[in-house]
């Protein structure tokens, strides 16, 4: 049975230490040094998971760049289908770069496989905890397909529950408009799983505008998309007593999707009847969830 390669840790371990030696200024003791390329004939890493960089950031570091100079090199490796070099890391740098005039930039040349340039450009933007939640998950997915890991793996690899993983997965199945709400940082996560839970899909974006319209919080989009469910007979405003026991509900429900990490809703009946809906994303997800409730579960 062939191993499944495993990823590595950053720079360190895909680049070597004398690598990171001399993005430090310090010497190299193999080849890996750092040298001067024009900025023209540096490309983009095809695997960047960042669709979208901040432009004000960009534009300080524009100026710091100018004031300063580089003072990290970029990480490049040869291109394979043409002349010139593919970034590996740093491309905030390198945009910073062309914004200040810079003709060239100093960068350490690398031979790095894709899948390790994949690794690498996910990583190290996961260290930099700033990815937008969208581009968080499609780097994930990205992770999955391409090394074959499981969601368990890919949650030790990167540092994360397992469910943390999952529910970031979930984003990917919004509507590409909603997803955009999600970047641009009008909505958050939380805002957009809750839409995730209306039954009429095709509706989900313009619940999304209200929610942003309204400035609506993660519990209010969770009993709007419930009284949608439920549909026009829920509509009429609930009673003092309806919304001190839909405040006791809601407690629980918060405390059980700690407990359990992930999605899960009470529904009571009358006598004192009801049930409970645990949510799960994948067949690995049911059996961590079980875990959980015997107690054999993180």
């Amino acid at each position: 049975m062939p191993t499944r390669k495993r990823l590595g840790k950053g720079l360190g371990a895909l680049l070597g230490e004398s690598a990171l030696e001399a993005a430090r200024g310090e010497p190299a003791t193999e080849p890996g040094s750092v040298r001067e390329v024009a900025v023209g004939r540096i490309v983009p890493n095809r695997f960047q998971p960042r669709q979208s960089f901040d432009e004000e950031t960009l534009v300080e570091l524009a100026a710091s760049i100018a004031e300063k100079g580089i003072l990290q090199p970029l990480i490049v490796a040869p291109r394979r289908d043409a002349d010139g070099w593919e970034l590996v890391s740093g491309e905030r740098r390198w945009r910073a770069a062309q914004r200040a005039g810079r003709s060239t930039v100093p960068v350490i040349v690398r031979d790095v496989e894709e899948r390790e340039m994949l690794e690498l450009a996910l990583i190290e933007n996961l260290q930099r905890e700033d990815l937008d939640p969208i581009d968080e998950a499609g780097g994930y997915r990205q992770l999955l397909d391409e090394f074959g890991l499981t969601q368990a793996e890919l949650a030790r690899e990167v540092g994360k529950s397992r469910s943390a993983v999952a529910n970031a997965l979930r984003l990917l199945d919004l509507p590409e408009a909603v997803r955009d709400r999600v970047r641009q940082g009008a909505l958050t996560a939380g805002h957009a799983r809750a839409l995730l839970g209306l039954e009429a899909k095709d509706r989900i974006p313009e619940l999304a505008e209200r929610v942003v319209g309204k400035e609506l919080s993660v519990r209010q989009v969770e009993r709007l998309v419930k009284r949608e469910n439920a549909g026009p007979k829920a509509t009429e405003g609930p009673s003092r007593e309806e919304e001190a026991g839909e405040l006791e509900r809601a407690r629980i429900e918060e405390t059980l999707q700690r407990s359990l990490g992930t999605r899960v809703r009470v529904h009571a009946g009358r006598k004192g009847k009801g049930r409970i809906e645990i949510a799960f994303y994948s067949l690995e997800d049911f059996e961590r969830i079980v875990a959980v409730l015997h107690g054999t579960g993180p």
